[in-house]
């Protein structure tokens, strides 16, 4: 099966596998729910996540058995040729307050390189996909657009929360903060990295950036918003090789067409060489 093809046929897999658990998230979304926490008190996790996790990693598995899948809250399984990157909820934390900013994200890769990727947000019912042809919003073509200057641009962005405080330290932290303030015309804390850069990919915001993110955050996001001509520029944070593949990089900038921000890039470089001094020092 050639190389397109077969990205054609996982982008189908993770659609329907995506739309699989629709009912019993949109069910439990706003419902009353037990929440429980990982790391932290800022890493919350409900059982919704781990059953929408096992009920996709099931479905892939029975359409693509020689299958690696890679999930946010189960771990690596399987083995084969396909890497899966699976987050049954990005955005629990909102999930699990009734904000209805959260989303299901399946990315999939051969030897690495990103082949297909779907963000399925189900409460707006609005359905990301992209394959090696292009990149679709509910069926329809996706073409980025953002406008050209900074100080007239929107910006999705997580940063700081309570961990950049320990690792870049407080006042650092607020000044990087301080400077995307004043620099944008308008910045957003909507809380979930893949829906955040799908967001770029509509054109419905100009820029997002992270630097905590993980595979399972923003490999469908990564082919969805080059697909739609949007640019993804990871950073490695001293965490992983500078020529690490973008999935496995935990900082990322991501810009729609027309995007020339230097601020931000000037902020995320200065983020990921002060936390790769510390890793060398360390």
């Amino acid at each position: 099966m050639s190389g397109v093809l077969e990205s054609i046929r996982l982008k189908d897999i993770a659609i329907r596998a995506a739309l699989s658990v629709r009912e019993p998230l949109l069910a439990g979304f706003r419902s009353t729910m037990t929440v429980d926490y990982k790391a932290d008190h800022h890493d919350v996790v409900t059982r919704h996540d781990k059953e929408s996790e096992a009920t996709i990693r099931a479905f892939i598995l029975g359409e693509a058995p020689d299958s690696i899948i890679v999930g946010e809250e189960a771990g690596s399984s399987g083995d084969g040729r396909l890497q899966w990157y699976v987050d049954p909820i990005d955005g629990t934390s909102n999930f699990a307050s009734g904000i209805a900013f959260w989303c299901v994200s399946i990315g999939a890769a051969i030897d690495d390189h990103i082949v297909a990727g779907v963000i399925y947000d189900p409460v707006a019912d609005n359905l990301f996909s992209a394959d090696l042809t292009g990149a679709w919003l509910n069926g329809e073509p996706l073409r980025s657009r953002a406008v050209a200057d900074e100080s007239r641009a929107t910006l999705i962005t997580g940063y700081p929360v309570a961990r950049d405080f320990r690792i870049d330290g407080r006042s650092r932290a607020l000044e990087h903060f301080a400077t995307l303030a004043e620099k944008f015309s308008t910045l957003r804390r909507p809380g979930s990295a893949a829906l955040s850069i799908a967001h770029v990919a509509a054109g419905w915001a100009d820029a997002a950036a992270g630097f905590g993110v993980n595979a399972w955050d923003v490999t469908a996001a990564i082919l969805i918003l080059r697909q739609a001509g949007g640019i993804y520029r990871p950073f490695p944070l001293g965490k992983v090789d500078i020529a690490a593949p973008a999935q496995f990089c935990p900082g990322y900038i991501a810009t729609g067409t027309g995007a020339n921000y230097p601020t931000l890039a000037e902020v995320a470089e200065n983020i990921s060489n002060g936390r790769t001094a510390q890793m060398r020092n360390s």
